[in-house]
């Protein structure tokens, strides 16, 4: 089944990774790379092409991971630490891989690559959500504290930073199902307004504003945000968390300029969103089978287009550990009700989903990424108090 040049080559891609010991098991052959007590094992069933490899090897061994072709005996998370830390280096051959990294960016075409992950389900999601179906980075102040606890402290979080006042008109641009919106509503007494391309997300936020009365001061629709932005709106204040990364390195110019002509003079907008401090494309198996289109701008990018768009940086927080956790919080909720989606959705969803969640821990662990909050102002604010009051 293995040719010899499969073996050769396949060995000499993973004898860079020798920071860490590991065996290779190809066929009745067996490899260890590295120096000391292996940490886990790399089962090859199946032949994976030289070309893949070179064109992409992360989008190669993600899919060979998710057919059983790869299978990893031991500790995946370890697994994927090592492995990461060096396919993130490869180059990639956007021309073979152009249909993955020239994906549209208007309105439907975005639309589109949005409902292809948070319209999975409501029941899906709420397998291994906490209750709030929150699913994006908590905030730990304790290291034991529960996900459902560090969810709310993250929303309570942004919420302390937004100064918010009674009265207040709050947008949230990619607003999820609605939990920050109620959230703000009911501590703070704003009006709340959201926006989001899901229809499954719209459906529960919905319900969640009827469970609470808080119809006439919660409003959810399913808009695109630039749409609100030309209906000539404007807000006190502004959130957005996680939605940032669906926008695309070519439209953030527009996204920063919206969410500026979105803000009254002397507002403050919260931006919450994954960073990649190398400023290089998303990774081909992440845009193929995760997030159509997405991108991971820097914070570097995002400070520039602030200052061009007459928003002035107030604080930088960065969570990147704190999203680290969440994920694994996610990962192991997600293997208690495993069996359970694989009856439903096969075995190769599972795989992937196993590969995403515990794959973005531990990208986010090693350092490939980063998760930020950036607190801006519209103009010049000098009401705000002294210090970081929140």
């Amino acid at each position: 089944m293995f040719s010899k040049l499969f073996d050769t080559f396949l060995v000499h891609y993973l004898e860079r990774f020798n920071d860490h010991c590991f065996v290779v098991k190809v066929g009745d052959k067996e490899y260890t790379i590295g120096e000391g007590d292996p940490e886990f094992t790399i089962i090859v069933n199946k032949d994976i092409p030289k070309k893949d490899i070179l064109v992409s090897a992360e989008l190669a061994l993600g899919e060979a991971y998710m057919r059983k072709d790869i299978e990893i005996e031991g500790d995946l998370f370890k697994a994927l630490c090592v492995v990461l830390g060096h396919v993130n280096k490869d180059s990639i051959n956007k021309k073979v891989l152009s249909s993955l990294f020239n994906m549209g960016l208007r309105k439907k075409d975005q639309k589109q690559q949005v409902s292809s992950h948070y319209d999975l389900g409501n029941d899906f999601y709420s397998l291994w959500l906490d209750e709030t179906m929150s699913y994006s980075c908590a905030y730990f102040k304790e290291e034991d504290d529960s996900l459902k606890d560090a969810q709310y402290q993250k929303v309570h979080h942004i919420l302390d930073k937004l100064h918010l006042q009674e009265g207040m008109t709050l947008l949230d641009i990619g607003c999820g199902w609605g939990f920050l919106l109620i959230e703000a509503a009911l501590k703070y007494g704003v009006k709340g307004y959201g926006c989001t391309l899901s229809e499954e997300q719209w459906k529960k936020g919905q319900e969640r504003i009827k469970q609470f009365g808080l119809e006439g001061q919660v409003e959810i629709d399913l808009i695109d945000y630039r749409d609100v932005a030309a209906s000539g709106r404007q807000f006190d204040r502004l959130v957005s968390v996680g939605m940032l990364e669906h926008v695309g390195r070519p439209n953030l110019p527009i996204y920063m300029e919206d969410a500026s002509a979105m803000l009254k003079e002397g507002g403050l907008f919260l931006l919450h969103y994954i960073s990649d401090p190398a400023e290089k494309e998303t990774s081909a198996w992440i845009r193929k089978y995760i997030f159509p289109g997405g991108s991971l701008p820097s914070l570097r990018e995002i400070i520039g287009l602030a200052y061009e768009n007459d928003m002035n940086v107030v604080d930088v927080e960065n969570l990147r550990f704190h999203y680290y956790k969440t994920l694994m919080h996610w990962y192991n909720n997600f293997q208690g009700v495993r069996d359970q989606v694989e009856k439903v959705r096969g075995t190769e969803f599972v795989r992937m989903w196993d590969l995403y969640l515990c794959g973005c821990a531990a990208g986010f662990y090693i350092g490939n990424m980063d998760l930020h909050q950036i607190l801006m102002t519209k103009c010049i604010n000098n009401e705000l108090p002294l210090t970081r009051w929140y």
